[in-house]
């Protein structure tokens, strides 16, 4: 071929490779121009994150992936939301159903909070669709209210346990006094008795209207200054007979720097019961020592006792109701396993504690922490009759 011919048609072969090449850059560049760029999530309608700002309820907001576009801060400190994400899979189909058919569904479940939490948390959700694509999910904590009800449920249990103990025995002793009708001494006997459970089943309903007034009430409506050396003088003038029928001697000491803001009266109730307790469980001849005295910014009361003492295993469960470390004892000295329920409920509501230490066969002591009041009262009348009453009883 001739080598100019060849020049020709390999430039003109050139050119035509160099006009494909521009041709198909710039169908490329076309093409790559005419791609929709990614849609925008979808935004939530007008107001609605000023609305869930201010929602009681745990609030959340879901896009059409599941995906958490809003929620409230509740949602995270409960666990519900974590970085950004639904944590649980219960809520998430819940979320899906109402995105499918657009129903309203309310239901109850129990989550758990995760992060370590021990317990589960009893929820009410509310799904509903929140415009074209997206749903919200309101929550309410109903744990405490499930817990009020377990606890209701189990004392409502206890109460007609305890109470068929001394209505089936007067019944039953009506019946003796019946047939024995004939006999006066038996009569006299089985009346006795009559009597014995009768006051114990006063005793015991009282106890339990007390209990269920105080875990009714969590705080005190009408806090008073109270001066713990009168509340001690009260306690063990309530117990004085019983202890005296024993040959027990009562040491009431108080310093007269204690008082607390609270319900005088409950708090005398709540020494006695300790008081009481540590007279049936100590031996005869022996004392029970009742102190109070101010340590910082903490009132302590405290009732010692030269009793048998409490197993260790027991030391845990001696403040729940109902609960007897000697179920036989607690029915011969009229125990109702409510007293110690209500020292630990009287302290709670006063913003305190109650404590037990004990060893078998060196007694046991029960101390009693109040939060100190941080003025000082008014000089009482009645103080130096009280004062000259437990130094004569001291003496």
């Amino acid at each position: 071929m001739d080598p100019t011919l060849a020049a020709v048609l390999g430039g003109c072969l050139g050119l035509v490779i160099g006009a494909v090449a521009v041709a198909a850059s710039r169908f490329s560049e076309r093409t790559f121009t005419t791609i929709p760029p990614p849609a925008d999530p979808p935004t939530l309608p007008a107001g609605v994150g000023d609305v869930l700002a201010v929602l009681r309820s745990i609030a959340i907001v879901l896009d059409t992936s599941d995906a958490v576009v809003n929620n409230s801060a509740s949602a995270v400190s409960y666990g519900l939301v974590r970085h950004g994400e639904l944590v649980h899979t219960e809520l998430r189909q819940l979320a899906r159903q109402a995105r499918r058919d657009g129903e309203i569904r309310e239901v109850d479940l129990e989550l758990s909070r995760g992060f370590g939490a021990t317990t589960n948390a009893f929820m009410r959700a509310r799904v509903a669709p929140l415009g074209a694509q997206h749903v919200l999910i309101l929550a309410e904590d109903h744990t405490h209210a499930q817990r009020v009800e377990e606890v209701r449920r189990d004392f409502v249990a206890n109460v007609s346990h305890e109470l068929k103990t001394p209505v089936g025995g007067i019944a039953l002793l009506a019946e003796a006094v019946l047939d024995a009708r004939d006999d006066p001494e038996a009569v006299s006997r089985f009346a006795a008795r009559i009597q014995v459970e009768s006051t114990r089943l006063t005793r015991l309903v009282q106890e339990i209207v007390d209990l269920s007034r105080l875990q009714t009430a969590d705080t005190l409506h009408e806090p008073e200054l109270v001066e713990i050396p009168l509340v001690v003088a009260e306690a063990v003038d309530r117990v004085r007979v019983a202890a005296e029928s024993r040959q027990i001697t009562l040491e009431p000491v108080a310093d007269e720097r204690a008082f607390v803001f609270g319900d005088g009266d409950l708090l005398a109730t709540a020494v006695a019961n300790l008081v009481s307790n540590a007279v049936n469980y100590s031996e005869a001849g022996t004392r029970v020592a009742v102190a109070a005295r101010r340590v910082g910014d903490t009132v302590e009361i405290t009732v010692s006792d030269q009793g048998q003492g409490i197993p260790t295993p027991e030391q845990e469960r001696i403040f729940e109701r109902f609960y007897r470390v000697d179920a036989a004892r607690s029915r011969s000295t009229g125990g109702t396993g409510l007293g110690l329920a209500i020292v630990k409920h009287v302290c709670a509501t006063h913003g305190g504690d109650v404590s037990v230490w004990s060893e078998e066969g060196h007694g046991s002591t029960f101390t009693m922490r109040l939060p100190a009041a941080s003025g000082r009262p008014a000089a009482h009348p009645d103080r130096h009759a009280v004062g000259t009453a437990q130094g004569d009883q001291q003496r």
